[in-house]
């Protein structure tokens, strides 16, 4: 490390030790007994989506009430970029042991003296006096990862910085802790000190720490080389149209940039061709998207027309279609483009128990390692549909619009689903039913049968009308 860098880091850990001081020593909130006997949080900084899994073994008081939920404490900045989180709670004892998916939802109990929003575990069942229990917590935050410097040319690395606290922000009495980060390489210029403290390779240990009183914050800052390209869609608009007469067609429009440091100078497709493993390393110049299983007629395109640079890799399993933009992406850099496909109906529309139809899709983007800001999916249902509902695992906006096509009288039913800040987590099945009379099939053709029959009627009657001027 150099010596402008360590004097630097020390400088830094004063300051942030100094503000730790202040924040360790506010006021516990109330609780109901429970204390933390041990906690391992562990940082995955691998991918712009910084993913930290948290094990917590939790304990009641002896002379406390049951408890139903357990609390967790996260810094306003943290809930601002929280994309999901979610739990587990081990059952059984070892090969029988089981994880029981738990409910989250954001606290009713005031926020810590710090700022720290809480969220509730909501235990599957209540944890009794003196009874230990475990859980697993998983959560992504997006944007967390700050470049810097903020620009760079085209043959620099990409160095960002991450900030975090070195103990577990909890608003419990944590007996036993300890923290892993870990960095996509050992490229590392620096990271806050607070002992113990060690590193091995790319991965930096904070702890063992102990008796850590309620509402305890040890800022560090970790800066680090993260060459993988920050792929941001800030807008995805999926429609998905439902037709009875056999398939699903699914149309996706982007607006695509790269999040990272901000690419600065002139761009040289020379240098970016011949040094590949130098030049660029952290732009992207393909894509990797996951499809449905046997889809069929896809285009990929954009402003000026069909782009040609894509590879389609399908089976009765999965389907893979590689794309590549018409230029490389750097730092700061913006594309648009459109995907669509076709699915068989039978594959993805079913009937119910109660006689209603149902679309089971996939929720998300199907870009991989992809961070979206604003999520639109607007499913396009049959003419005639009904009582439309929408089952998603998590919470998002949703409302209802009518849309018009070919040959439609009334419109289509369209319910509409939006959500921010999605991440990979986020593609999990999701169902949308409706009721549907069979009837309304025929409409369209009706129609079209109509409108043929009286053109040939119109044609008999024009040729049998006899429009001459007679003598009089």
């Amino acid at each position: 490390m150099a010596p402008s860098l360590v004097v630097l880091s020390t400088a830094v850990s004063y300051i942030l030790l100094a503000a730790a001081i202040s924040i360790s020593s506010s006021p516990p909130v109330p609780e109901d007994g429970i204390r933390v006997i041990s906690a391992e949080k562990r940082i995955d900084l691998t991918s712009p989506v910084v993913k930290v899994f948290l094990t917590l073994k939790v304990e009641n008081d002896a002379t406390a009430p049951e408890a139903s939920q357990v609390l967790l404490a996260f810094t306003p900045t943290e809930v601002e970029h929280l994309a999901i989180v979610k739990a587990t709670r081990a059952e059984g004892k070892r090969k029988k042991k089981i994880y029981v998916p738990l409910s989250i939802k954001a606290s009713d109990i005031a926020a810590l003296p710090n700022g720290a929003r809480l969220y509730s575990v909501l235990l599957s069942s209540p944890l009794k006096p003196s009874e230990v229990t475990t859980l697993e917590v998983f959560y992504a935050l997006t944007h967390s990862l700050e470049p810097f410097p903020a620009e760079i040319t085209q043959s620099d690395p990409q160095l960002v910085y991450y900030r975090d606290s070195a103990v577990l922000l909890s608003p419990y009495h944590v007996m036993e802790q300890a923290t892993y980060i870990k960095m996509p390489s050992n490229s590392v210029e620096s990271f806050t000190r607070v002992d113990p403290t060690s590193r091995a390779g790319n991965e930096v240990k904070y702890g063992t720490y102990s008796n850590q009183i309620p509402n305890s914050y040890l800022p560090i800052l970790v800066h680090y080389e993260n060459n993988h390209p920050f792929a941001v869609v800030e807008e995805l608009v999926r429609n998905v149209e439902i037709s009875h007469w056999g398939s699903v067609q699914i149309t996706e429009q982007y607006k695509l940039k790269h999040g990272g440091a901000r690419h600065k100078g002139v761009f040289s497709r020379l240098e970016y061709q011949s040094r590949p493993s130098i030049s660029g390393v952290s732009s992207f110049k393909n894509l990797l998207v996951r499809l449905p299983p046997r889809v069929h007629s896809v285009y990929y395109r954009d402003e000026i027309g069909n782009i040609s640079s894509s590879h389609l890799r399908s089976d009765s399993h999965k389907s893979e279609l590689e794309i590549e933009p018409r230029y490389p992406l750097f730092g700061g850099w913006h594309c648009t483009f459109t995907i669509g496909y076709g699915l068989p109906l039978q594959d993805f529309l079913f009937e119910s128990d109660d006689g209603r139809r149902y679309l089971n899709l996939t929720f998300g983007c199907p870009l991989l390692d992809t961070v979206v800001n604003d999520l639109t999916i607007k499913v396009v249902l049959p003419e005639g549909s009904k009582n439309p509902q929408a089952l998603v695992p998590f919470l998002l906006e949703q409302y209802f619009e009518t849309s018009y096509s070919y040959l439609d009288v009334v419109g289509r039913t369209t319910v509409v689903l939006k959500k921010k800040n999605v991440v990979g987590e986020h593609n999990v099945p999701f169902q949308v039913y409706y009721e549907f009379n069979p009837i309304f099939m025929l409409a369209e053709p009706l129609m079209l049968i109509s409108a043929v029959f009286l053109f040939f009627v119109a044609c008999i009657a024009y040729l049998h009308m006899d429009l001459s001027i007679g003598k009089s």
